[in-house]
């Protein structure tokens, strides 16, 4: 063993005998179970470091057994040995290792490579970790969380940059044909959805805010993402009468058979606009093909140009109106028409809903017109009635649910209009968050990686492209890299 490598395993052989004293000796005895846990946690942290040093420091001590060669091929002597840091969970630890260098060339340290080094000081797996919280939590609680649990202090630029870089990858790890997918077929059919949902964004520079907001003026602008979701499910048919009973929320209806749940649930969502999220949500659908899948069917909630980017990308697909806006549409005119404390109201509801559930759309509108032309109805109702007229003679052609029930197809965008709310309003319009259109969408790509439960296998294929992009040669990963940590360990 080189002298450089004794004092530090004699280091780390006094911390862990002197933690082995701690636990087992006289101090130990008036201590309390917390006490000791939190001293033990953080002693171990020391170690950690101290470990992870006499690990890079091992390593640096031995040479690269082939010539050290540049891209271009020129022969690379031994020049020095180059400092460098590693912020890793346990802390920063500094090393050496060889540096390789001759006139007119960069130079480089080849064991950088072999360790698959970062570009920057940050290891991987504090990375990792710290942008597992920002996914959830802001910058800020994540930088407390990583400062109260590890000890460990980095800036909020720190944590930006960080996911920044990590979610670079997510676009090409789905449109790989390894990527991840269902895997076992538990549906026969193929459902894709669409939303959109505004993401809170940075005010530009030149437009100075308001001194006081005018009426229906809002501090701030938004920009949508647009929010995508596919998953496959059983036929689960269902009547009318008794999607009505559920929809009104009927107190004596008869308990309902199970319903099939969504398999392999893909959700996500980006701010490049409709198009651009119609064609990754086709290339997911190409792959979630299979001869398993009998029926395919596409929801909105009536949307025009969610619709007809659904229509122009998806042709196989029936394109479905929601039928939860379709119901508000009724109240809204229910509203209008009785008032909301009207004894009839809910009475009118079921009746119009019955017959929008039995195929006869074309009855409900030719009964609302009269209820329009009803010399009785004043401007203000028949404006509400004519406004739901329009949005069923415009959605007529996806309305034909007594076919979709007869079926077994979901008509509620139920998947879709959840994942607006906890895959983009969750994070992105916490209290008083303003985003960047790239430090938004990459928050919005890392978190549907970690709902999608894709996590683990995207962070092993970015630490792949990263080695890739940093020294041009085939990333030594090894599969289920923290898996495999956990079982030694337990």
């Amino acid at each position: 063993m080189t002298s450089n490598l004794e004092p530090i395993v004699q280091q780390a052989q006094h911390e862990f005998q002197n933690l082995l004293t701690y636990v087992t000796g006289p101090d130990a005895r008036s201590q309390t179970a917390y006490s000791v846990e939190l001293t033990v946690f953080r002693r171990l942290l020391a170690l950690g470091a101290v470990l992870v040093r006499l690990f890079f420091v091992t390593r640096a001590a031995v040479r690269p057994a082939a010539p050290v060669t540049a891209p271009d091929g020129t022969h690379l002597p031994y020049h020095d040995q180059r400092p460098t840091t590693y912020y890793s969970v346990f802390g920063k630890v500094r090393f050496a290792r060889p540096f390789y260098t001759t006139p007119g060339q960069q130079g480089l340290c080849p064991l950088d490579a072999e360790l698959s080094l970062p570009a920057r000081c940050y290891s991987d797996l504090l990375r990792e970790w710290a942008v597992y919280g920002t996914t959830d939590e802001s910058y800020r609680e994540s930088q407390t969380v990583l400062e109260r649990i590890l000890g460990l202090s980095l800036s909020v630029q720190a944590l930006e940059t960080g996911v920044t870089e990590a979610g670079e990858d997510v676009t090409p790890f789905y449109a790989q044909s390894a990527a991840p997918t269902a895997a076992v077929p538990a549906g026969t059919i193929l459902v894709v959805q669409a939303d959109g949902k505004g993401v809170p964004m940075v005010q530009p520079p030149t437009q100075r805010p308001p001194v006081r907001l005018g009426k229906g003026q809002k501090r701030g602008q938004k920009k949508e993402a647009v929010v995508t979701g596919l998953y496959t499910v059983a036929a689960y048919q269902r009547t009318p009468q008794e999607v009505v009973a559920a929809l009104l929320q009927d107190p004596e209806r008869p308990a309902p058979a199970a319903r099939p749940r969504p398999e392999g649930k893909e959700l996500h969502a980006t701010l490049a606009g409709k198009a651009v999220a119609m064609r990754r949500l086709a290339q997911r659908v190409a792959q979630h093909e299979g001869p398993h899948i009998q029926q395919r069917v596409a929801l909105t909630d009536g949307a025009e140009a969610l619709q007809q980017q659904l229509v122009s990308h998806f042709p196989a697909h029936t394109l479905v109106l929601d039928i939860i806006h379709a119901t508000e549409y009724l109240w809204d005119t229910a509203n209008a028409l009785l008032g909301e404390t009207h004894p009839q109201r809910v009475t009118w509801v079921r009746a119009y809903l019955e017959s929008l559930l039995a195929g006869q759309t074309d009855a409900v509108i030719t009964a609302l017109e009269a209820e329009a032309n009803d010399p009785a109805c004043t401007a203000t109702q028949r404006q509400a009635v004519r406004r739901t007229i329009g949005y069923y003679q415009r959605n007529r052609p996806y309305m034909r649910y007594d076919a979709y029930l007869a079926q077994g197809w979901p008509i509620g965008t139920g998947v879709i209009e959840g994942a607006c709310g906890h895959l983009v309003k969750d994070r992105m319009e916490q209290s008083g968050m303003r985003w960047t259109k790239a430090g938004a969408q990459a928050v919005l790509d890392l978190r549907a990686v970690r709902l999608n439960g894709h996590w683990d296998c995207y962070w092993q294929f970015h630490r792949q492209q990263q080695h890739q992009r940093l020294y041009d040669t085939s990333a030594p990963v090894p599969a289920r890299a923290e898996g495999q940590a956990l079982e030694l360990a337990a």
